[in-house]
């Protein structure tokens, strides 16, 4: 809702007013998906934030979908190229507001959601499960790299002056939610808690863990929690900003 004072000419002079009228433009909520998934996954949760009145748009990284033909060759920085392409054009949508963008991304899709932000403007960041990554072989295909280094990089603590996607959430002065999986063999507690502390500066952190639930989110009962958090929180975020 936007509105402005106007003058009403009457009788020789004027009195004053209000115009109320909608807003001209919507927020925009782009989706990042996990490594490999697709857009398909986050495609029942854009229609329901869509229908609050927002501008979505999911698409599909490189290495995935059409495109999987390339899955052993795709970096990191040919990821983060896609979601940076995702978001001018989701930006430059005729009716989105360019200062309302949120990014919601999931696992691999987090850890690329937060680099984005430091490269665009963001003003909300939703992140489930987000993954972390040395910043060493930041060129190598993600396919390659070590799974149990990852494994055992993820479960200390990791600092924002030693990872980039820690720097960039410590930038970061929107509104984050983080949701973690209670029982996640992939993503563990100890990188949620890495997350955490990098984003003391954000305007305002929501944390949920997801009871009973893995890292995929395999138990439908589990996507429902997730769907409704989300829905939940773009609600009182996205909409209760306008």
């Amino acid at each position: 809702m936007r509105s402005q004072l106007i003058e009403i000419p009457v009788g020789g002079g004027c009195v004053a007013g209000t115009l109320a009228a909608p807003a001209t433009t919507l927020p925009g909520v782009l989706f990042v998906h996990g490594w490999g998934g697709s857009q398909e996954r986050d495609l029942v949760r854009a229609r329901e934030i869509a229908a609050l009145g927002c501008v979505c748009l999911t698409f599909d990284l490189r290495g995935h979908a059409r495109t999987e033909a390339q899955r052993q060759t795709v970096t990191r920085a040919h990821n983060l190229e896609d979601a940076l392409a995702a978001y001018d054009t989701l930006a430059t949508q005729p009716g989105v507001d360019r200062d309302a963008i949120a990014v919601v991304g999931s696992s691999y899709g987090g850890y690329l959601a937060s680099l984005l932000a430091i490269e665009r403007p963001v003003r909300w960041l939703s992140l489930r499960v987000p993954a972390l990554y040395r910043d060493e072989d930041w060129d190598r295909p993600k396919a390659r790299l070590d799974r149990a280094e990852l494994m055992r990089y993820r479960s200390t603590r990791v600092w924002p002056e030693h990872n980039r996607a820690l720097a960039a959430a410590a930038a970061f002065r929107g509104d984050v939610l983080l949701v973690e999986s209670e029982h996640d063999r992939l993503v563990p507690h100890a990188t949620l808690a890495s997350w955490i502390a990098a984003f003391a500066g954000a305007r305002s952190l929501t944390y949920r863990v997801i009871a009973g639930a893995d890292h995929a989110l395999s138990k439908d009962a589990h996507r429902r929690d997730y769907s409704c958090l989300l829905l939940r929180w773009i609600t009182e975020m996205v909409l209760g900003a306008r």
